[in-house]
């Protein structure tokens, strides 16, 4: 059973799925609120606080990915997308928008509590306070460049004490970096060691979280001196 009641939002026009996930999420001791379109999503997040919202992309009306981007746009709730099988491209677009993490359908049902977990540990820790980060033991900040990674938070935090958002997903890498500095990791290792699960070897999408990555800790992140391309093989974490 969860041990506080946070408010999870599932967001899908199929009624079987949306009960479905509803009512075991509700068994886990959430809080949930079933809507099944945009509409719906959009007047509820006006007048509630919301966790965490499981989207579906393929919806009538305004699609998953305009959901996903609107969430973003307005703070910090966690976002975990539902894809059909196979369809990568939507997937990968979903993470530039800022999604924490997808699930393909039909949804393993312990594997999408799993997910849900994951991102609950990087969206309901307290906030950070400006120079919360130098308040933490040295030995749970890591130094990205001039930005800091508080592992015990989960949090990055830039220079000036400001805290600079971050997915799960992006937390996860960040800390792999940090666990293996100086070492060369090819994709397939950073995707099994930042989410523990099989991946598509064919899977691209960890460029894009690294892409992303750069821009919130490289001084310029079309030359980036922090996360290093290793060209034909993957990346390494150069503290400076």
């Amino acid at each position: 059973m969860a041990e506080t009641a946070e408010h999870i939002v599932v967001c899908d026009d199929e009624p079987d799925i949306r009960d479905t996930v509803s009512e075991y999420l509700e068994l886990q001791g959430y809080r949930v609120s079933p809507v099944d379109g945009g509409l719906a999503l959009r007047e509820l997040v006006d007048i509630e606080d919301v966790d965490v919202v499981i989207l579906d992309i393929m919806m009538p009306g305004e699609d998953g990915l305009s959901l996903a981007r609107f969430l973003r746009e307005r703070g910090d709730t966690g976002i975990i997308m539902l894809t059909a099988s196979g369809e990568t491209v939507d997937r990968i677009i979903g993470l530039e928008m800022g999604a924490d993490d997808y699930l393909a359908k039909p949804v393993d049902l312990r594997e999408l509590l799993a997910r849900i977990k994951a991102v609950l540990r990087r969206t309901t820790v307290q906030a950070a306070t400006p120079g919360a980060a130098s308040a933490s033991s040295s030995e749970n900040v890591v130094h990205f460049g001039n930005c800091l990674l508080d592992i015990e938070q989960h949090k990055l935090f830039a220079a000036d004490g400001e805290e600079i958002a971050i997915t799960a997903m992006e937390f996860n890498l960040l800390k792999v970096f940090a666990d293996h500095s100086g070492r060369v990791l090819n994709r397939d290792q950073l995707l099994e060691m930042a989410h523990d699960r099989d991946w598509d070897p064919f899977d691209r999408s960890i460029d894009i979280r690294i892409s992303r990555l750069r821009k919130k800790i490289e001084l310029d992140p079309a030359k980036p001196q922090i996360i290093k391309t290793v060209r034909g093989v993957g990346y390494i974490f150069s503290p400076s």
